[in-house]
């Protein structure tokens, strides 16, 4: 089994604790990370979104309190039951190398990656499909670990990285299983993506807890 194929796995296995976990607010560095992609995506005033890696639908339910449209997909069937269940949006299961040839009613206003690029040749796909998902013009808002902060003792070098549970409190670290591995990719490597994909990037946001302190993450901003 490939490393993008043990990421599926991986949350297919750990898709209850996860539910659990959002829905309870028990991850302490979500509490800059999520609104931190609110504020960002709020900013552009978008009235529709695809949600690419939507998880149990946090984002979608958030977003709609803004009038804000929102069809997700997940390649994970627990997360996309459990977001229906929720509402809030439109969820589908979906694997990322299908977004190419997703049926679509119509392109969407902006695309949102948060926290659900960890792959190497998944998220390549999501990024070749992105001008055929969004409107002239649209956005693509993606929120992943900084690279810098991210990268460790290791070298700085794109490369697969082992998983863990790192951040969480010792209890809720328990109640997850195998931990996804996760594919690293330098800053350069991710603005080269986006040139890959045909989009422009405008902003760049780097979400802190504390002023001075390390970045927790990166926000990209690109357009179509």
């Amino acid at each position: 089994m490939d490393d993008d194929n043990r990421i599926i796995r991986s949350w297919q296995t750990n898709a209850e604790p996860w539910i659990t976990a959002v829905r309870e607010q028990q991850i302490e560095s979500r509490a800059v990370t999520d609104q931190a992609i609110i504020d960002a995506i709020v900013a552009h005033s978008p009235g529709t979104v695809l949600d690419i890696g939507c998880g149990e639908g946090w984002l979608a339910r958030a977003l709609n309190k803004y009038g804000i449209n929102v069809t997700g997909v997940d390649v994970v069937p627990e997360l996309v039951a459990a977001a229906n269940q929720a509402g809030g949006g439109e969820f589908h299961e979906l694997p990322y190398e299908e977004l190419a040839t997703y049926s679509l009613t119509h392109r969407f206003d902006a695309l949102v990656c948060n926290f659900s690029l960890l792959g190497d040749r998944s998220t390549e796909h999501v990024f070749r499909a992105a001008s055929q998902l969004l409107k002239p013009g649209g956005l693509m808002f993606v929120q992943t670990l900084h690279p810098v902060s991210a990268c460790g003792n290791q070298s700085y070098v794109d490369g697969w990285r082992e998983g863990s549970w790192e951040g969480f409190s010792e209890a809720l670290g328990e109640t997850f299983k195998e931990a996804p591995p996760w594919y690293f990719r330098t800053m350069e490597s991710w603005q080269d993506l986006f040139v890959d994909g045909r989009l422009t990037l405008i902003e760049t946001r780097t979400p802190v807890r504390s002023a001075g302190s390390q970045p927790v993450s990166v926000i990209f901003v690109a357009k179509c």
